[in-house]
């Protein structure tokens, strides 16, 4: 009985310590969100929002990261049943499509860059790469705890730390996932509107 309210206290503890990490990153996106805003006009002559953005890219990449996202949290339920085969197909389908995301979001920016329309050309890509591009570091970093997190599972099982990493990593997964409404609808459908 000591163990179980113990592991309780843990997994609290560490939810609580993750929710502040995510309010953290809420900030620092924030004060990315008001730079692109306020930088949105300074293209020094150089392209702008609407000459550079595709919508059909952008709304791909949101697909992806929303299927992404509901994989994610199939793979949480399937956790909580103890089906560690379901777990593994769904995370499997969530890294497939984070990496996905990665490639697309990669192929705009190297698109970008060819074109002259890289991060160094104005404020406004420079916000815009800073942005978006930070974003990306965060998904990279998603994917390599998913990998972590996934070997930890097919080492030890599905045990109460890893069934806790799950937990974190979901509502991480989960929080990028919201971050990028927020990029498509704030950098691109508006971008493209301007």
């Amino acid at each position: 009985m000591n163990e179980a309210v113990e592991q309780k206290a843990v997994l609290h503890r560490t939810t609580i310590g993750f929710w502040l990490y995510l309010m953290t990153d809420c900030a620092l996106f924030a004060s990315l969100f008001a730079t692109y805003v306020v930088l949105h006009g300074s293209t020094a002559g150089g392209p702008g929002s609407r000459q550079l953005f595709e919508l059909p890219t952008a709304l791909t990449e949101t697909l992806v990261l929303l299927i992404s996202s509901y994989a994610c949290g199939m793979a949480v339920l399937a956790m909580r049943r103890k089906n560690v085969r379901q777990v593994l197909i769904a995370l499997a389908v969530t890294a497939v499509l984070g990496v996905t995301f990665l490639a697309i979001e990669l192929r705009e920016f190297i698109t970008f860059s060819l074109d002259g329309a890289g991060w160094q050309r104005s404020a406004f890509l420079s916000a815009f790469f800073t942005l978006v591009g930070t974003h990306g570091l965060h998904i990279l970093t998603g994917l390599i705890w998913l990998t972590v997190t996934v070997v930890t599972l097919l080492r030890v099982g599905l045990t109460d730390k890893v069934a806790r990493q799950l937990t974190l990593f979901s509502l991480f997964w989960h929080f990028l996932d919201l971050v990028w409404i927020f990029i498509f609808t704030v950098v691109y459908l508006m971008g493209v509107a301007a």
